[in-house]
């Protein structure tokens, strides 16, 4: 995961290696996104849906999203510690990933962990999101079956027919429904239940319903997951599960013929560089190679203006030929000869 999450480019090719061997081993798990508010209870839903998932045998893994600051860029990645109990089931495995600024919801190489997960042989991907509300639809285009958790009186009769998260959601759960909250939650369920009446359902052939439970003491939590085996055996049949998977590959790969498109342009670009360096070194070699013989040329240009001489002193003159004139004497025409 940590080679697939990776920006160096050295480790573009390796990964890109990985995902293709491993691409025949994936498809075989179901894929659960988990989205709502901050403070509706997600991770602590996540921990008991997980756990429950656990001791009837599946194996899980959870991928949690952390947002990241946009001052430091940093991120916290506390959902491992919080998960306590189900981060010491040996059938479980938690993956903190920071956001990084990508909107959505999920982080920016969640789909190809999710595979990797399904790879090493889970049979539940649970896809925890930043939980930011209305903005993470991303998440919906990655799973099988998406999940908003949602808390009581946090929202009015308006938010069911609001084009945003609400619309995309195959269940919605009132979360924390015990103690004195239960009557508040069941009141809740039913506004729910209300709202997705005006709203077109999320997957073809399948009716979006409100659900309550507590995260705190499981109530509801086989229910859910007694819906969830529901939806997977009825998309299955009419095969809007299978298109929708079809899609997410489509999509991987357009993603991966977009990485190998960039890195050959990259290339191409670094190619032509490299050419532009060699040019311009060429360039400077053949402009200092004219300099100097232009500087020969007036050295021997200078020597040849050397021509007066006075025999009676009797220099020695070299012309710019090179030839040696010793001694040498000026004749009747006033020509320069030698005198031997």
């Amino acid at each position: 995961i940590t080679l697939i999450e990776s920006n160096a480019p050295k480790d573009f090719d390796k990964a890109q290696r990985v995902l293709q061997g491993l691409l025949p081993k994936t498809g075989r798990a179901l894929r659960i996104g988990i989205t709502g508010v901050p403070g509706a209870g997600k991770s602590t839903f996540i921990e008991a849906f997980g756990q429950l998932l656990c001791s009837m045998g599946y194996k899980v893994a959870v991928l949690a999203v952390d947002p990241t600051s946009p001052l430091t860029g940093g991120s916290i990645l506390g959902d491992k510690t919080r998960m306590q109990n189900l981060s010491r089931e040996p059938n479980c495995f938690i993956r903190p990933t920071p956001s990084g600024g990508t909107l959505g919801g999920v982080a920016r190489k969640s789909r190809e962990t999710m595979m990797l997960c399904e790879a090493a042989g889970y049979d539940v991907i649970l896809v925890e999101t930043v939980g930011v509300g209305q903005s993470e639809t991303t998440v919906r285009n990655m799973v099988d079956f998406f999940m908003l958790v949602v808390l009581t009186g946090a929202g009015d009769d308006l938010q069911g027919i609001k084009k945003g998260i609400m619309e995309l959601a195959d269940a919605i759960v009132v979360n924390k429904a015990d103690g004195e909250n239960l009557a508040r939650a069941t009141v809740t369920q039913g506004e729910y239940e209300r709202m997705v009446e005006f709203i077109r359902p999320a997957t073809e052939g399948w009716k979006t319903h409100a659900y309550k439970c507590s995260a705190l003491t499981h109530d509801g939590l086989p229910e859910l997951w007694a819906v969830m085996r529901k939806f997977e055996k009825e998309t299955k049949e009419s095969g809007v599960f299978q298109k929708r998977r079809k899609s997410v590959s489509t999509s991987l790969n357009k993603v991966t013929q977009t990485s190998n498109a960039k890195k050959a342009q990259e290339k191409v670009e670094v190619d032509i560089e490299a050419v532009t360096e060699q040019i311009q070194t060429a360039i400077d070699d053949y402009e200092a190679k004219l300099d100097e013989i232009r500087d020969k040329w007036d050295e021997i240009l200078d020597l040849n203006k050397q021509i007066k001489v006075s025999v009676a002193k009797k220099d020695i003159y070299v012309d710019a030929f090179g030839i040696l004139w010793e001694p040498y004497y000026t004749n009747s025409m006033g020509k320069l000869v030698k005198a031997f």
